[in-house]
Protein backbone atom coordinates (compact mmCIF):
# COMPACT_ATOMS: atom_id res chain seq x y z
CA UNK A 1 0.00 0.00 0.00
CA UNK A 2 2.69 2.70 0.71
CA UNK A 3 3.81 2.67 -2.44
CA UNK A 4 0.17 2.95 -4.12
CA UNK A 5 0.44 6.55 -1.84
CA UNK A 6 4.00 7.32 -2.92
CA UNK A 7 3.43 7.08 -6.57
CA UNK A 8 0.31 9.33 -6.06
CA UNK A 9 1.84 11.76 -3.92
CA UNK A 10 4.61 11.87 -6.24
CA UNK A 11 1.97 11.89 -9.30
CA UNK A 12 0.37 14.79 -7.83
CA UNK A 13 3.76 17.05 -6.78
CA UNK A 14 4.98 16.50 -10.41
CA UNK A 15 1.59 18.30 -11.52
CA UNK A 16 1.61 20.72 -9.06
CA UNK A 17 5.27 22.33 -10.12
CA UNK A 18 4.24 22.01 -13.44
CA UNK A 19 0.82 23.73 -12.80
CA UNK A 20 1.85 26.41 -10.38
CA UNK A 21 5.35 26.59 -10.59
CA UNK A 22 5.47 30.24 -8.78
CA UNK A 23 3.84 28.29 -5.82
CA UNK A 24 6.11 25.41 -5.63
CA UNK A 25 8.01 26.73 -2.78
CA UNK A 26 4.59 26.75 -0.74
CA UNK A 27 4.01 23.34 -1.07
CA UNK A 28 6.55 20.74 1.19
CA UNK A 29 6.70 17.41 2.00
CA UNK A 30 8.28 16.55 5.76
CA UNK A 31 10.11 12.98 5.04
CA UNK A 32 8.87 11.24 7.88
CA UNK A 33 8.40 7.75 7.17
CA UNK A 34 10.25 5.15 6.14
CA UNK A 35 13.43 3.73 8.22
CA UNK A 36 15.64 4.67 10.11
CA UNK A 37 17.86 3.18 12.91
CA UNK A 38 17.72 3.96 15.99
CA UNK A 39 20.57 6.91 16.18
CA UNK A 40 19.02 8.66 13.11
CA UNK A 41 15.16 8.03 14.73
CA UNK A 42 16.27 9.89 17.73
CA UNK A 43 18.10 12.61 16.09
CA UNK A 44 14.79 13.60 13.66
CA UNK A 45 12.74 13.67 17.33
CA UNK A 46 15.19 15.56 19.02
CA UNK A 47 14.43 17.98 15.40
CA UNK A 48 11.07 18.18 15.68
CA UNK A 49 10.00 15.63 13.62
CA UNK A 50 6.28 14.34 14.62
CA UNK A 51 4.63 11.23 14.01
CA UNK A 52 1.32 11.43 12.09
CA UNK A 53 2.33 14.84 10.74
CA UNK A 54 0.61 15.25 7.02
CA UNK A 55 2.30 14.46 3.81
CA UNK A 56 2.07 17.74 2.32
CA UNK A 57 1.87 21.03 3.64
CA UNK A 58 0.50 23.97 1.26
CA UNK A 59 1.53 26.80 2.89
CA UNK A 60 -0.47 29.58 0.67
CA UNK A 61 -3.56 31.20 2.17
CA UNK A 62 -6.68 30.60 -0.08
CA UNK A 63 -10.61 28.79 0.18
CA UNK A 64 -9.57 26.95 3.09
CA UNK A 65 -7.71 29.32 5.17
CA UNK A 66 -3.84 29.88 5.55
CA UNK A 67 -2.83 26.26 4.29
CA UNK A 68 -4.22 22.94 3.58
CA UNK A 69 -2.53 19.93 5.50
CA UNK A 70 -2.68 16.75 3.22
CA UNK A 71 -2.47 13.27 3.51
CA UNK A 72 -2.40 10.53 0.94
CA UNK A 73 -3.94 6.76 1.24
CA UNK A 74 -4.50 4.59 -1.09
CA UNK A 75 -8.27 3.81 -1.86
CA UNK A 76 -8.36 0.95 1.32
CA UNK A 77 -5.71 2.80 3.24
CA UNK A 78 -6.76 4.16 7.09
CA UNK A 79 -4.91 6.62 8.85
CA UNK A 80 -2.91 5.56 12.19
CA UNK A 81 -4.00 7.35 15.47
CA UNK A 82 -1.18 9.83 15.11
CA UNK A 83 -2.87 10.80 11.81
CA UNK A 84 -6.26 10.84 13.03
CA UNK A 85 -4.52 13.04 16.22
CA UNK A 86 -3.40 16.02 13.50
CA UNK A 87 -6.59 15.79 11.89
CA UNK A 88 -8.32 16.64 14.91
CA UNK A 89 -5.74 19.32 15.73
CA UNK A 90 -5.78 20.96 13.12
CA UNK A 91 -8.32 24.11 12.21
CA UNK A 92 -11.68 22.30 10.52
CA UNK A 93 -11.69 22.25 6.88
CA UNK A 94 -7.92 22.51 6.31
CA UNK A 95 -6.84 18.76 6.39
CA UNK A 96 -7.90 16.19 3.68
CA UNK A 97 -7.02 12.50 2.80
CA UNK A 98 -6.57 12.48 -0.73
CA UNK A 99 -6.94 8.79 -2.43
CA UNK A 100 -6.67 10.12 -5.82
CA UNK A 101 -5.16 12.26 -8.24
CA UNK A 102 -8.12 14.18 -9.58
CA UNK A 103 -9.36 14.32 -5.93
CA UNK A 104 -5.83 16.41 -5.36
CA UNK A 105 -5.96 18.61 -8.26
CA UNK A 106 -9.84 19.64 -6.62
CA UNK A 107 -8.68 20.55 -3.74
CA UNK A 108 -5.77 22.51 -4.73
CA UNK A 109 -8.04 24.31 -7.77
CA UNK A 110 -10.60 25.13 -5.36
CA UNK A 111 -8.12 26.40 -2.36
CA UNK A 112 -6.31 29.02 -5.11
CA UNK A 113 -10.04 29.98 -6.93
CA UNK A 114 -9.07 28.43 -10.15
CA UNK A 115 -11.56 25.67 -10.21
CA UNK A 116 -13.26 27.18 -13.17
CA UNK A 117 -10.25 28.83 -14.52
CA UNK A 118 -8.49 26.06 -15.65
Amino acid sequence: MRHIEENLQVSCVKWFDLQYPKLRLFLHHSPNGGYRNALEAKRFKAMGVRAGFPDLIFLFPGFYGAYIAIEFKSPIGRQTDAQKAYQSALPKGCYFIVRSFEQFANIIKTHLNQINKS
